[in-house]
C-alpha cells in the first residue's frame, strides 16, 4: 500500500470506458511522438521510438493516467517502475516511482456503497470510529483506519469497485499497447506472460483468499523472530473488504537515517526471511513493494502486509535453483549452465553470442555474492547489469519463454536488492546462502 494524496477521483469501473481511457493515453503519446520525432528530425537527428517514448513527459502521462485507472493498469506500471527503475533514466524512474509513492482514493460515496454491500446496512453502528480518509492507497484497494466498539483497532482495506471485473480487459489492452510500442523484440511472444500476469491480479483481487494466505503464512514463520504480521478479522472481511488488526509502524525507509548497524540487521533479517521462503517453505511473497515491509520503532520488528501474491513453488524448481546458486558460487561454470538450461534460460536454438552474455552476466552477480560482505550502499552492480542486460539483449533477437516461477522470483530477489540499496545496508549474503546451499546434502 501506498501514500494517499487528497485527490478523490472516480474509479473508471466499465470495461468501455477503461478501454477508452488507455486508447487516449495511446493517443495522447502517439502525438507527442510525432511532434517529438519532427524536433529531432529538424536538429539533423535520426528519431528512435524507444527514446521518444522513455521520455519525462510521456512517463508523467502514463503514471497520472494509470494512478487514475487503478487496478491491472496501475499494478503493471508499479511493477515497471520497480523492475526498471535503475536502467531508466532518472527523471523518468522517479516520474513512474508516483505509483509507489502516491495513488488516487475513491470519493466517501463509493467506499460507503462498497462497506454496505460487504456488510449491510446497519454495519457503522458496530464502530466506535472509521476514517473515511484512507491512510493508504494502492492499485487495488485502499486502507482504512477504524474501532470497533469493543475497543480493537482495525486496518481495512476496501477494493475499489470494478476493480476486479477490469482485470482481463486491462491485461489485454496493455498488452496491446505494449505490442505497439516498439519496446518488445519482434518475434517475444507475449501471451504466456499475460496469461500469467491476469491469474495473479485475480488472485489479488479476491481478499477471501489473501486472507487465508496471511493465516497460512504466519502459521508458516512460526514466530520468527524480528516479524510481526496482522491479524485478519474473518467476520469483518469478505471478497472486497479485508480487515485486520491495526500495527502501528513507519514505513520501512525511514530507516534511511537509522545508525547503520540497525539498517543491516533489518535487510539481514529480510533476506534470511526471503531465503527460507524460497528453500525451506517454498512458499514466497513475491510482491517486494518497499510499502508492503514496515518497521516498528519500538520494538524493532519488521511488520509484513500484503499476501495477495504468494506463491508456492515447485520442489524441483526450488532444487534447481539451489543447484545453480551452489554453482555459481564455487565457480563451477558448467555445471551452472546445466541449470540455466533446466530453468530454460537457454534453448537449443540459442545463439552461443546469447549463452556467452547469459553467463557473463551471471558471473558478474556471483563476484558480488561471493563477497564476504557485500555492501548494497557502495555496489556499482546494478549498473554492470544494466550494461550486460543490454549486451544480452542484442545478442538474441528474441528471448525463450522464461518459466513464470522464475519471473516471480527475480522480482522478489529485485526488490530486495532495491531495498538494500535504499537502505545503504551492508550484509553477509555468502553465509546466509552458504547455511541453505549446505542443507540440500
Amino acid at each position: 500500500m501506498t501514500a494517499v494524496r487528497n485527490l478523490t477521483r472516480k474509479v473508471p469501473a466499465g470495461r468501455i470506458s477503461r478501454l477508452h481511457r488507455l486508447g487516449a493515453l495511446a493517443t495522447g503519446i502517439a502525438g507527442r511522438l510525432a511532434v517529438d520525432g519532427v524536433r529531432k528530425l529538424s536538429r539533423g537527428e535520426s528519431p528512435e521510438l524507444r527514446s521518444l517514448l522513455l521520455t519525462p513527459t510521456n512517463a508523467r502521462r502514463i503514471a497520472e493516467d494509470l494512478a487514475h485507472m487503478r487496478g491491472a493498469a496501475m499494478k503493471m506500471g508499479q511493477f515497471l517502475s520497480m523492475e526498471a527503475g535503475d536502467v531508466l533514466p532518472p527523471e523518468m524512474a522517479r516520474i513512474l516511482a508516483r505509483l509507489r509513492d502516491a495513488a488516487d482514493p475513491m470519493p466517501p460515496r463509493h467506499l460507503k456503497v462498497v462497506l454496505r454491500e460487504a456488510w449491510g446496512d446497519g454495519w457503522r453502528r458496530e464502530f466506535r470510529s472509521f476514517d473515511t480518509r484512507p491512510i493508504a492507497a494502492a492499485s487495488i484497494g485502499q486502507v482504512h483506519r477504524a474501532r470497533l466498539r469493543d475497543g480493537r483497532e482495525l486496518a481495512i482495506k476496501v477494493q475499489y469497485p470494478g476493480i476486479a471485473d477490469s482485470i482481463d480487459s486491462d491485461v489485454a489492452n496493455l498488452g496491446s499497447l505494449l505490442r505497439l510500442s516498439g519496446l518488445l523484440p519482434r518475434d517475444f511472444d507475449l501471451a504466456p506472460y499475460l496469461a500469467a500476469a491476469r491469474a495473479q491480479l485475480r488472485d489479488e483481487a479476491n481478499y477471501e483468499q489473501e486472507a487465508r494466505a496471511m493465516a497460512s503464512y504466519a502459521a508458516m514463520m512460526g514466530g520468527t523472530e524480528g516479524f510481526v504480521l496482522p491479524d485478519v478479522l474473518p467476520d469483518w472481511s469478505t471478497r472486497s473488504v479485508l480487515s485486520m488488526t491495526y500495527l502501528p509502524s513507519r514505513p520501512i525507509e525511514s530507516l534511511e537515517q537509522a545508525p547503520q548497524a540497525e539498517r543491516d540487521r533489518a535487510m539481514q533479517r529480510l533476506l534470511a526471511l526471503f531465503l527460507d521462503e524460497v528453500f525451506t517453505h517454498r512458499t514466497v511473497q513475491t510482491d517486494p513493494n518497499f510499502a508492503n515491509y514496515r518497521h516498528c520503532p519500538r520494538t524493532g520488528r519488521i511488520v509484513l502486509l500484503d499476501f495477495g501474491a504468494v506463491r508456492e513453488f515447485d520442489p524441483a524448481f526450488t532444487e534447481t535453483i539451489r543447484d545453480l546458486l551452489a554453482a555459481g558460487l564455487a565457480g563451477e561454470w558448467s555445471a551452472l549452465e546445466t541449470s540455466v538450461e533446466a530453468l530454460g534460460l537457454v534453448s537449443p536454438g540459442s545463439s552461443p553470442a546469447f549463452r556467452t552474455a547469459l553467463l557473463d552476466l551471471a558471473a558478474l552477480v556471483f563476484d558480488a555474492l561471493r563477497l564476504e560482505t557485500f555492501d548494497f550502499g557502495t555496489s556499482d552492480l546494478l549498473a554492470l547489469l544494466r550494461d550486460a542486460g543490454q549486451r544480452l539483449a542484442e545478442a538474441q533477437a528474441a528471448p525463450p519463454e522464461v518459466p513464470i516461477d522464475l519471473l516471480y522470483l527475480q522480482r522478489k530477489a529485485g526488490g530486495m536488492f532495491l531495498l538494500g540499496t535504499r537502505l545503504r545496508a551492508r550484509v553477509g549474503i555468502s553465509a546466509l546462502l552458504s547455511q541453505h546451499l549446505a542443507r540440500s546434502g
